[in-house]
């Protein structure tokens, strides 16, 4: 007697929609019709679907109507089964299965909440399928059992096909399911073989041991006890290739997917991630964690995800500990690519790194040439693998803008450091100007610059002073007081006349004789303008140079010497950019101090000029000051410190026919700004592995001991100095909050 044929209508993609009476129909999807019979073996019959729908086998569920039956779906889960299924057809042709995914079961189910409003079903006739979540064993519930539970009523179960196009839902992992074909495979490597069966594992979803592992043979069996998989893999003789001689390939444990994570080592991680790193550096290890967790079912950690984004990242960056063995060869190129330039490096007895310190030519040569003899001098931390400080040297441009000078790369801040770092400072610009250094007073900074630069001017930075002011009165007063100190703090060191300072430090005083006399201890004549000697600019602050620390910011944790390419990338590009920009400049001053220029003219168009004697004036307006334009002095002493005629002496010049242009420092000349940006920095070669015997990889440098802590970084919690800064203000009423353009006082 001829085996009755029938015709399954395979049907995924749909829903199920839920009639009054309780009948079922699936609305939507794809169909496709496959001749089956009693014959047929249920992994034949889920391949071919498999196939049809590009779908995944493991996690595919099988269901059907029974004849005149819309209210219960029978489960497929073993050959008999389906078996059971031709032979309920009767006389019938045809029969409708449905494709279902156990991934949106499991997923639709997890939000059944304890207490919540619930329907009583069965597991045959329930739409939503109650299975247990990954972490616990599933027994299959077989076609005609009946298993009461309480289901809360959601939307119907999706198939397996329509999750597979939502936004990778379906695991990534299917592609690695016949990584492992069985005996007969040849791998060139036992590494290679080894790498395969790890895929293989991640997509069947089970966990695996070594029972042999070494040069010559491999023999793996399933971790799960009693289970009979195994696989025996060995060298194919005369040759060095590697052939699957053994393999057992049926499972029968149903719990070793819990363990399946253990095979999800930091370097696979790491290999996975590596395109996603390139494309998104800020990549976290929370989202490695979703991702992984929703493309391949497999759990990590937040520890496990970091460490795997490090060996990422060092994939792509190349070795933090092989870039030091660079350093030599890397500073010659250098100093081979920018001739001019200064690259010197330091180690210590045991050879790990020390120090590096690195000026290009056109750094140098734009100082000299264009830049006010001012240099900030400020650090930041280094987060990379091997810790570290930078250090820089930043001054600013005629239109101020920041331009680095030079800057190092030290493994710890300390005096010794900062020493040095100054010393090397001093023989890349060779000037003979005073120059005006504007930096912290600790450190060792105080002493190493009048040692250093014999004829210079320490401006304290006042940020450093009003955040030490801070933490000495915290505890002591409330915010509300040590806001109103600090406010009078910067009113002292802004003014520009000693009475002016005095009424500050008068007002300080008035809150707390404790406080006056710190500030007074502070040494006013490096940090205060009525005492200063120097030629701050009003550049108060040695963080001036926020732009150049955030490039650091975003290239800290790259390998040395790509983190030093990095920035000399960004100086390079900024260098040309406004070359290029101050070409299309027609006017004499650049466009800030044209703009300051021009304010000040419109003030100065009100005020009366009275000759005194000589170059000397006498200027009324809200106040009587006096200039003498012979040596660009005047009594409110705003052009001495900002370089640019005040109000009081323009209204002089205009006076006596005289331009303004022709008092004004030279440093704000376009001229001078073009004399900035004048020379270029030229890239860098890439610097491969030393080769030995080659004269610059004489000196070995290896990493320093020290190395990032442990968990993540412990961010300093110290309360804002910008909380409680000193207000704007005004130098008309004297108010504050707003400044003299925007003042309301008629």
């Amino acid at each position: 007697m001829a085996t009755k044929k029938v015709i399954a209508i395979c049907q995924s993609g749909g829903e199920f929609v839920t009639d009054k009476d309780g009948s079922m129909s699936y609305n939507g999807g794809d169909a496709y019709a496959i001749d089956i019979d009693q014959q047929t073996k249920l992994s034949d019959f889920k391949s071919e679907i498999a196939e049809m729908f590009n779908c995944n086998v493991s996690t595919m569920i099988i269901k059907y109507f029974l004849p005149g039956n819309k209210k219960t779906l029978i489960t497929v889960s073993k050959d008999k089964d389906l078996q059971r299924m031709v032979s309920f057809l009767g006389d019938a042709n045809t029969v409708d299965v449905f494709v279902i995914s156990e991934e949106v079961v499991v997923r639709n189910n997890a939000s059944n909440m304890p207490g919540s409003r619930s329907s009583r079903t069965t597991v045959s006739e329930g739409v939503v399928l109650a299975v247990a979540p990954l972490d616990f064993t599933v027994d299959t519930v077989h076609s005609m059992d009946q298993v009461e539970l309480d289901v809360t009523n959601e939307a119907p179960a999706r198939s397996i096909c329509s999750v597979a196009n939502e936004d990778k839902h379906c695991k990534a992992a299917q592609q690695w399911e016949n990584t492992i074909t069985g005996v007969g495979q040849r791998f060139n490597s036992f590494s290679e073989f080894r790498e395969a069966l790890h895929k293989f594992s991640i997509a069947h979803g089970f966990a695996y041991k070594y029972k042999k592992n070494d040069s010559h043979r491999v023999t793996v069996k399933c971790k799960c006890q009693g289970c009979p998989w195994r696989v025996y893999a060995s060298r194919l003789s005369t040759t060095q290739l590697i052939c699957i001689k053994k393999m057992h390939y049926n499972h029968t444990c149903e719990g070793s997917v819990v363990k399946a994570g253990y095979r999800a080592t930091r370097g696979w991680v790491g290999s996975i991630i590596k395109e996603k790193l390139k494309d998104s550096p800020n990549y976290r290890p929370k989202d490695i964690a979703d991702d992984i967790k929703r493309e391949y079912g497999i759990q990590l950690n937040y520890s496990q995800a970091w460490r795997a984004k490090e060996i990422a990242r060092e994939q792509l960056q190349g070795s933090y500990k092989e870039a030091y063995t660079q350093l030599p060869l890397f500073c010659e190129k250098i100093k081979e690519t920018n001739p001019g330039s200064f690259a010197t490096f330091m180690t210590k007895e045991d050879s790990s790194f020390h120090r590096l310190f690195v000026s290009f030519h056109a750094s140098i040569s734009g100082f000299q040439l264009g830049c006010r003899p001012l240099i900030f001098l400020d650090r930041t931390p280094l987060n990379s693998k091997y810790q570290g400080e930078l250090l820089a040297a930043t001054s600013v441009d005629g239109n101020d803008g920041i331009f680095p000078v030079a800057f190092a790369v030290v493994d710890a801040e300390t005096e010794d450091n900062w020493h040095w770092f100054l010393q090397e400072l001093k023989l890349a610009i060779l000037t003979s100007e005073h120059i005006t250094f504007v930096a912290d007073f600790q450190n060792g900074l105080k002493k190493s610059l009048s040692e250093v630069f014999e004829k210079c001017y320490h401006g304290y930075c006042l940020r450093h002073l009003a955040e030490k002011l801070n933490r000495d009165l915290k505890g002591q007063f409330s915010h509300e007081a040590r806001r109103f100190m600090i406010n009078d703090f910067y009113s002292a060191a802004y003014a520009p006349k000693p009475e002016a300072f005095e009424r500050s430090i008068e007002n300080i005083k008035g809150i707390s004789p404790d406080a006056h006399d710190w500030v007074m201890k502070s040494e006013p004549e490096h940090w205060a303008n009525a005492f200063f000697n120097g030629a701050r600019y009003n550049h108060m602050s040695s963080n001036f140079g926020q732009q150049f620390y955030s490039w650091v910011s975003e290239a800290h944790e790259l390998p040395i010497t790509q983190m030093i390419d990095a920035l000399r990338g960004k100086m390079m590009e900024t260098i040309y950019s406004r070359r290029v920009e101050s070409d299309q400049w027609m006017t004499k001053l650049t466009p800030s101090r044209e703009e300051m220029l021009q304010n000040e003219t419109s003030i100065g168009q009100s005020l009366q000029v009275l000759l005194s004697e000589g170059s000397t004036f006498e200027v009324h307006g809200e106040s009587v000051d006096i200039v003498d334009i012979d040596h660009w002095d005047c009594t409110c002493r705003g052009w001495q410190l900002t370089g640019l005629p005040c109000c009081h002496a323009i209204a002089v010049l205009e006076s006596v026919g005289r331009s303004p242009y022709d008092y004004c420092s030279k440093y704000f000349t376009v001229e001078n700004y073009r004399l900035t940006y004048a020379e270029s920095i030229h890239p860098v070669p890439n610097v491969e592995k030393p080769v030995q015997g080659v004269s610059s990889a004489v000196v070995t440098v290896t990493p320093p001991p020290t190395k990032r802590p442990p968990g993540r970084p412990k961010m300093k919690q110290v309360e804002s100095i910008d909380i409680i800064k000193r207000q704007l203000q005004c130098s008309k009423c004297k108010g504050l909050g707003h400044n003299r353009k925007t003042c309301k006082v008629s």
